[in-house]
């Protein structure tokens, strides 16, 4: 069965845009799981502009499911998920930048890199997905950097979602059945939403993980967080 994890990002870009502790991160991260995710997803960058380093080393003890750290491996990104160790780092090629993940990694012009990342997160008992676009291509490049799973960067499909459906995601489909054909986990983030995601695992119910949290935050404002996470988790099983 496909596993939601929340990314809690949004929250801390609340707290941050005012200054404090409100909303509180580590009490958000754990309502999360009490209200029903099955994980929870941050992904610090460089700027802390939302998640701080901190806030990561903060938040692991206090979690009774799954840990998720995404991020670009610079060095220091690296140090931290060495030290935190969660159950699972996904690597994203981000610019500084980018406001958020825009595209997934090219696997096969930086296999060299992605199969070292993938040798030393592994070692330390972590599993390793990695951000790739839709592409057979990308998957079968990321398996063979030795990682555990990729993660789908479903943006495309999001966008396409409401002009054809079924023409969405069957770039996606491709890729996941090549992600099965290579014998590594499939995950998927970016834009899903409650409109999207049924249809989503409904073609693609191989799904090990999906990694929301704009649209959880977005219906939250409306719904409440507990209410939020139940009907997302509705629409998955």
């Amino acid at each position: 069965m496909t596993r939601l994890s929340v990314n809690i990002n949004k929250i801390a870009t609340i707290r941050n845009a005012r200054g404090g502790n409100m909303p509180d991160v580590e009490k958000a991260a754990v309502d999360c799981e009490r209200f029903g995710a099955e994980g929870i997803t941050v992904h610090p960058r460089p700027d802390e502009r939302h998640i701080r380093y901190s806030d990561v080393r903060a938040i692991k003890p206090l979690l009774k499911t799954e840990f998720n750290i995404e991020g670009n491996p610079i060095k220091r990104f690296t140090d931290l998920v060495l030290e935190v160790k969660p159950a699972q780092v996904t690597l994203v090629p981000d610019a500084e930048n980018a406001i958020t993940s825009n595209a997934g990694w090219d696997t096969i012009r930086n296999r060299s890199f992605l199969t070292d990342m993938c040798e030393t997160f592994k070692s330390e008992g972590i599993r390793v997905s990695i951000f790739v676009d839709p592409s057979p291509a990308m998957v079968e490049g990321a398996a063979l950097c030795g990682c555990d799973r990729v993660e789908l960067y479903t943006a495309s499909y999001a966008s396409d979602y409401e002009a054809d459906r079924r023409k969405a995601v069957a770039p996606f489909l491709e890729a996941a059945r090549e992600a099965q054909a290579c014998s590594i986990g499939l995950n998927a983030g970016h834009d899903l939403n409650l409109e999207n995601l049924a249809f989503f695992l409904e073609t693609i119910p191989w799904t090990d993980e999906v990694s929301i949290g704009h649209a959880i935050i977005c219906d939250a404002l409306y719904l409440g967080l507990e209410q939020t996470i139940k009907a997302y988790l509705s629409k998955i099983k």
